[in-house]
């Protein structure tokens, strides 16, 4: 059998009759479900199934709940949350679910049609999410001015109302109409032509008018693999991101003393008295790290071997200043530093060159026994245990390997 499609030639239709060719229990798994679940066919259906970057239709089938609508070629699998018998059956669309979808898609057509005829970048794919929609462009990446530029021409067809329509054809003849994208598929296609701008194949769901899409609002674009990924919403997702967004400017003016509009400014310069704080901080934590290393170092006297060894667990201390507590230990003649941060488990080997002493092989023979990823060079090397609590038994294992 076929599923007629009613949303192919009326996507406004939300209710509709239908007889049930067949119900039987959905496997496991399907969906990504564990719950139990019916899949259903019907004669005609106006839920839409997922494909071609758009979601499917939620809603009912009398009281069972619809959970999924999945494409099977010639039909359209329902699935369920309860069985039905075979007979006339009520479909219900979750209307403004399938109504924001249409505005998305729509939008998105007349988007690409402006992205290509304006600035060269087709459209290579498309993405409508939960709460952002994507489209991918391929070619040099688009501006700032060409975003905005593009933003600005889709509105104002958006605001010319346009009539939006269902067209039928071959390939060849769609393609003599002047299609967007040519499609290599024999049979009969369907299109969408937004009035003046665009005709492209879509089996998807779209609104009549562009007045009917409401406002688009480009948000953003970054870099996607060889491709450009624009990110935008239309009609009332619009409104609503855009209304989030500037709670968000306030709430970060707020935080930061100014106003909305000058929040950039201000966050440059909160940027700029960060990174010379941060500066001032690591150029002070190496002159502590340098002072107690010539104070251990002189407090400790060699062993047999002339070897000076600095072995610890440090507790109350940041991974940073341990890390360069070794560093500075190691700058030290025959010095070899063996430390741990107790806390995080991360272990910091360092050794003068005049030990002779090989910290990276050393420290791979600790973390077998200990457990625990890391490397480095001869005379440095870091790690970090799996359990923070083997690290003493780690520098135990490090100064007997090392003295032996």
């Amino acid at each position: 059998m076929t599923t007629r499609r009613l949303y192919y030639d009326d996507s406004f239709q939300r209710d509709f009759a239908a007889e049930i060719v067949g119900c039987e229990p959905a496997p496991v798994g399907v969906s990504g479900r564990t719950a139990p679940a019916w899949g259903v066919l019907l004669d005609v259906t106006a839920f839409y199934p997922s494909s071609g970057g758009q979601p499917n239709d939620l809603g009912c089938l009398d009281e069972a709940k619809v959970l999924d609508v999945i494409d099977e070629g010639t039909t359209i699998l329902h699935i369920i949350d309860r069985p039905l018998c075979k007979g006339r059956v009520e479909g219900h669309l979750d209307w403004p679910r399938r109504f924001d979808h249409m505005q998305q898609h729509t939008g998105q057509h007349l988007l690409s049609a402006v992205f290509q005829e304006r600035f060269g970048l087709p459209t290579v794919s498309f993405h409508l999410g939960a709460e952002i929609c994507t489209i991918d462009l391929r070619g040099p990446e688009p501006s700032e001015d060409a975003l905005e530029g593009a933003q600005r021409a889709a509105n104002q067809i958006v605001y010319e109302d346009r009539a939006i329509n269902v067209r039928y054809g071959t390939a060849e003849q769609l393609a003599e109409r002047g299609v967007r994208k040519e499609v290599d598929r024999s049979g009969i296609l369907r299109a969408i032509e937004i009035e003046g701008i665009d005709l492209q194949p879509c089996g998807g769901t779209h609104v009549k008018r562009t007045g009917q899409i409401g406002t688009i609002l480009v948000r953003r674009c970054s870099k996607a693999r060889q491709d450009w990924r624009v990110e935008f919403v239309c009609g009332a997702r619009a409104s609503r991101v855009a209304r989030r967004d500037f709670q968000v400017l306030r709430q970060a003016g707020d935080a930061l003393g100014s106003a909305p509009d000058d929040v950039p400014v201000a966050v440059q310069r909160a940027v700029s008295e960060r990174d010379a704080h941060f500066k001032s901080a690591r150029d002070l934590l190496q002159r502590l790290a340098a002072a107690e290393a010539a104070s251990a170092v002189a407090a400790s006297p060699a062993n047999a071997n002339g070897l000076r060894i600095a072995s610890s667990v440090l507790q109350d201390n940041t991974p940073e200043f341990v890390g360069a507590f070794a560093g500075e230990l190691a700058k030290h003649e025959n010095t070899v530093a063996l430390l741990a941060h107790g806390e995080s488990g991360q272990l910091f080997f360092a050794s003068h060159p005049s030990t002779g002493k090989d910290m990276n092989a050393l420290l791979k023979k600790v973390l077998e026994q200990t457990g625990g990823k890391g490397g480095g060079s001869p005379e440095s090397a870091r790690g970090k245990l799996s359990e923070s609590g083997n690290a003493q038994r780690a520098i135990d294992e490090a100064l007997r390997l090392t003295v032996e």
